[in-house]
């Protein structure tokens, strides 16, 4: 799957608004993002593209430096039960 950085996302398809499958995210605080929607195309669910889209985010915020916070109840499951994103999770 194809990523690409939008302003405040990362997603797959033609464009930011033209996807099949996006995370959002706002900065809620300096050094703080917070999570707002996950969503993934029909034709592509049940392939784990949202929990890659997890992934992609963590490893930004591991690059940039800052911390993720979520009201996407998709993205807050995922980010508490992953022990591997506790370094990035701030509850």
């Amino acid at each position: 799957m194809d990523f690409k950085y939008g302003k405040n996302s990362i997603y797959c398809g033609e464009s930011e608004s033209n996807h099949q499958a996006i995370i959002q995210y706002t900065e809620v605080a300096p050094g703080v993002k917070n999570v707002t929607h996950t969503g993934v195309d029909k034709s592509l669910e049940g392939q784990g593209i949202a929990g890659q889209l997890v992934d992609k985010l963590v490893q930004r915020a591991r690059e940039e430096g800052f911390k993720l916070q979520a009201t996407c109840s998709y993205a807050k499951s995922k980010l508490e039960k992953t022990e591997d994103y506790k370094d990035v999770y701030k509850a």
